[in-house]
């Protein structure tokens, strides 16, 4: 018997699958899937069995499979299939795209670590007799432990005196059991379910009616619609049919607060993955998964990979998130993978959001979804207010941060014992630090990009490479005291709204949730009412339901219109209307204030009046002038080298290659410098291509990355359909 494996090297040549000898003792132990060890070269490796087949026609002597790995992971047919799709799909290697299917605890390299968890059990061991011998000559733990085992069966270990265990054991009179056990457990709580309401119930029943066609449909509800309370019905319906379901969220904050509702509908019967998990975590509930133990995973884009069977419905919420697409290799989004399952499985793709996205939008108005609406607030209750503040007018008045209107409206929400949420999307206490004397700006050295200051450290970082140093008192260049901190962040803003107000706050950025679970008690501490203010960047826009909070505030509203990317309308505009959804959710009606310098630009008008389709076919008559999706397919091929001239010159290589081999009305752009052009001392330029149909592009692209797969001093990434340039 032989097997054909892919091994767990990464190089481009080194792609395919290598044929191995299956001893005699492991032919009734293989299986399709399963991690092997092999020798390759003068190394033992691990892989991946592709295929067992008894035919082998070459003469090459073969090498023996040395073992099985793990003879309880197996990555289904289904997979196995998905895994060659990925690597279609991204042009990634085949062993790249298993490991993206894998939690870090069973990635392929990692073989000797056991992450499993044992409670301990004692039973008798001895006959009945011998048993009640002892029983009646002795006294003490050693009969009391003798005796609730003759009365349940088995203990808990951990109830009774180690000693007397122990001694107990010895004599031969009691045995210890080991069972494996998972860490989430969770159970079922009798809550009160909420029935849905008219709309709710219209877009349920036409989901319900498709739940055995491959069909996608679009949910575009306003935010506090109820699209939970449809998702959580939906899958009921899915279980009814003895069937699993897989939810996607797209940030960790939100699967907390979306897992703490299933947990109390289903109990165990739910499976969590994202990055928040420890690595014990991780694996214990992937192996829930594989052992059918659960039928509904809940995660974030990495789930879309999770090993379930029998899949009834997938739901993506907040499908418009950027998250979803992976920006390393293999550069997938995970809506393409969703795609791919709904169709093995000939099933429904439901895809939520309140601002969807463009492309999202385009294929329901033209049929290729169904477009299913949510006009109204499930509680009934009002969209909050929108104000919109010029804050070029506010400076003459010195209110550099906080506008007049906003700082009546917290004072007025503070004294009627209301919550208020204040998003700004940029962490750290100062953006620039500059010499008011020399000119000096700190910036990073591998970089070129100004580092940020964060007070509460004293450290000035760089976000993009983590290069980190302490900040001094005086300028390094001429030593002088003149230091100024230019540019607004978090951390700078909840510093000045402590000295203002009278009340209890708390931020949420990336800098207070790097801890295992602080985003969950972040989030718990601010709707149990421990906090007036919750101050935070746009992790604190989505999804969130904080039903005492009736003010949101957001300070610059501009941060993310500036960026200069062709989708920097379409991101600030969710942001807007995701930011504003948080205000008056409960019984109290809401308000928002948003702050900008550009308050004639049309997003920003749109957001404040919440008026997505206004939005859409503005931004969409722009997109069709500048061909740009939905109207283009785009790829973006970043061309990086340590060293300049390197770059520059395999980025013009790049571009001739590609003018020669792909279709004339392709359209390619470049090359040019990227946005962030030096990061981590290497050099990047862009070509991006725009085209609508193109046969040579693929082929062509692959040629590409071959070409430069043995590349040592200049490396491609080749990203399609990127969410930005």
């Amino acid at each position: 018997m032989y097997a054909y494996c892919v091994i767990e090297y990464h190089i481009k040549t080194l792609d395919k699958a290598f044929t191995y000898l299956i001893p005699k003792e492991l032919e009734t132990k293989i299986k399709v899937g399963m991690k092997v060890l092999v020798p390759f070269n003068t190394r033992l490796v691990h892989g991946i069995v592709l295929e067992i087949t008894d035919k082998y026609t070459d003469n090459y002597e073969l090498k023996s499979i040395v073992r099985i790995e793990d003879e309880f992971l197996v990555l289904n047919s289904e997979l196995l299939e998905l895994g060659k799709y990925l690597k279609e799909l991204t042009l990634c290697n085949l062993i790249t795209a298993y490991q993206t299917m894998l939690p870090s605890a069973l990635k392929i390299k990692d073989q000797k670590a056991n992450y499993n968890k044992y409670e301990y059990y004692v039973s008798i061991n001895a006959n009945l007799n011998t048993v009640r011998e002892y029983i009646n000559s002795h006294r003490g733990k050693k009969v009391a432990i003798l005796e609730k085992l003759l009365e349940d069966g088995e203990i808990n270990k951990k109830e009774f005196d180690r000693t007397a265990i122990r001694e107990l054991e010895r004599n031969g009179l009691i045995k210890i059991i080991s069972k494996k056990v998972y860490r989430l457990n969770k159970n079922k709580e009798n809550i009160e379910e909420k029935t849905l309401n008219k709309e709710q119930e219209e877009v349920f029943k036409t989901i319900c009616n498709s739940l055995n066609e491959n069909k996608t449909f679009l949910i575009y509800g306003v935010t506090g619609s109820g699209k939970t309370l449809v998702y959580l019905n939906l899958i009921k319906a899915v279980l009814k049919q003895n069937k699993t379901a897989l939810l996607l969220v797209p940030e960790i904050s939100l699967t907390e607060q979306i897992i703490n509702i299933f947990y109390a509908y289903f109990g165990n019967d739910v499976a969590i993955l994202h990055s928040g998990l420890s690595k014990t975590e991780k694996y214990d509930e992937y192996l829930k998964i594989l052992n059918k133990d659960v039928k509904i995973v809940i995660g974030t884009r990495s789930a879309i990979f999770a090993p379930l069977e029998n899949i009834g419905i997938i739901i993506v919420d907040e499908e418009h998130s950027d998250t979803y697409k992976q920006d390393s290799n293999p550069r997938y989004h995970a809506l393409d993978i969703a795609k791919k399952r709904c169709e093995y499985y000939h099933i429904p793709l439901v895809l939520g959001s309140a601002t969807p996205s463009l492309e999202s939008m385009a294929r329901a108005l033209k049929g290729n979804y169904e477009l299913l609406t949510l006009k109204n607030r499930a509680n009934n209750q009002a969209l909050p207010k929108s104000i919109i503040v010029d804050m070029t007018s506010e400076l003459k008045k010195r209110n550099f941060i906080i506008s007049e209107a906003l700082d009546k409206s917290i004072k007025d929400t503070l004294n009627k014992k209301e919550q208020i949420i204040l998003l700004l999307n940029r962490r750290g206490y100062s953006t620039i630090i500059t010499c008011s004397n020399c000119g000096f700006t700190y910036k990073c050295p591998n970089c070129e990009i100004s580092l940020t200051y964060h007070k509460t450290s004293n450290t000035l970082r760089c976000h993009y490479c983590g290069y980190t140093k302490i900040k001094d008192d005086i300028c390094p260049k001429c030593q002088e005291k003149s230091l100024n901190y230019l540019g607004l962040g978090t951390e700078k803003l909840e510093s000045l709204i402590k000295e203002r107000y009278n009340a209890r706050l708390i931020r949420m950025d990336a800098d207070t949730t790097s801890t295992k679970g602080s985003q969950n008690k972040i989030i718990t501490s601010f709707k149990n009412g421990e906090y007036d203010i919750l101050i935070g960047t746009q992790m604190i826009s989505k999804g969130l339901d904080f039903p005492n909070c009736t003010l949101v505030g957001i300070i610059n509203a501009d941060t993310t219109l500036n960026i200069p990317d062709f989708r920097s309308s379409e991101r600030t505009f969710a942001l807007l209307n995701q930011a504003s959804g948080r205000s008056g959710r409960g019984k109290n009606p809401g308000q928002v204030i948003i702050q900008t310098f550009n308050p004639d630009n049309f997003t920003i008008k749109a957001a404040s009046n919440n008026a997505y389709l206004d939005f859409y076919h503005h931004e969409m008559a722009i997109r069709k002038i500048l061909k740009y999706p939905p109207y283009y397919y785009l790829v973006n091929i970043k061309v990086a080298s340590k060293d300049y001239e390197k770059a520059r010159t395999n980025a013009t290589k790049v571009y001739n290659y590609l003018k020669k081999n792909i279709a004339s009305s392709s359209l390619i752009l470049g090359p040019s410098t990227a946005l962030n052009f030096r990061i981590n001392n290497i050099y990047r330029f862009n070509i991006t291509i725009k085209y609508r149909f193109d046969e040579h592009l693929m082929p062509a692209l692959k040629e590409l990355d071959n070409i430069f797969s043995t590349n040592k001093d200049t490396f491609l990434e080749i990203d399609l359909n990127p969410l930005q340039l």
